[in-house]
């Protein structure tokens, strides 16, 4: 019998090694998975590469892996902001990697890596700091830049719905980076509000089947809740 469904954040997230190459979905707030960040952070693994929409926010999430000094290097597209000073003072003493990639070529990179893409070319960044050593090409009479998928050992996202095969739904904005990172790693971590029998998903609002889904972890929903 398949059953994903994993007893606690911690156990789900008990086999992350040093090193790990880790996709954390959420825009911002909306769609973070935090109770998985905080397990994470209590696991123990270090030097991760993280790729994520942003560096953190305040002292929570995110940032508070990136506080507790268990990142070596973010990929992301929005590294600063007025609430990421873990981030910020890391980087300044040198003690964190930045690949800065812009918000759409992040998108497509990650879908590229479900996809089985080998690279594509964008005019997105070809002529800035952004493009320096990479290959470009002239098509048309447009200049492209040549952009690989980026792969990950583990994806952990938040979504709405589950059943017991791992098949998702999400709530509105909460969606953001989570399906295609689903399909771009290797191991895919999900807590959601409500695991459901099966066939208590509509296969029409099903938004990632339940083969790109390794584990999945109820987590008891807040009083207030993000998008």
């Amino acid at each position: 019998m398949i059953n994903k469904v994993v007893s606690s954040p911690e156990a789900a997230l008990a086999d992350v090694s040093d090193g790990a190459t880790i996709m954390i979905g959420g825009f911002g707030n909306a769609g973070m998975p935090s109770a998985l960040i905080d397990a994470l952070i209590a696991q123990g693994a270090r030097d991760l590469t993280i790729v994520n929409n942003n560096a953190g926010n305040a002292d929570t999430g995110l940032a508070a892996l990136i506080g507790a000094k268990r990142v070596r290097k973010v990929m992301c597209s929005f590294p600063r902001q007025s609430d990421s000073w873990h981030f910020d003072r890391l980087y300044r003493a040198g003690e964190i990697e930045l690949e800065l990639v812009p918000q759409g070529t992040l998108a497509e990179r990650i879908r590229a890596a479900g996809a089985g893409i080998g690279a594509f070319f964008t005019p997105t960044a070809y002529g800035t700091k952004l493009a320096e050593g990479k290959e470009t090409r002239r098509i048309g009479d447009r200049d492209y830049v040549l952009e690989y998928p980026i792969h990950a050992d583990y994806a952990i996202i938040k979504a709405d719905r589950a059943d017991r095969w791992g098949n998702l739904t999400y709530r509105l904005s909460a969606r953001n980076f989570a399906p295609i990172m689903a399909s771009a790693a290797k191991i895919t971590v999900v807590q959601v509000r409500e695991i459901v029998e099966l066939g208590a998903l509509d296969p029409e609002v099903v938004v990632t089947p339940g083969i790109f889904v390794k584990r999945v972890v109820k987590v008891a929903a807040t009083l207030k809740r993000a998008a």
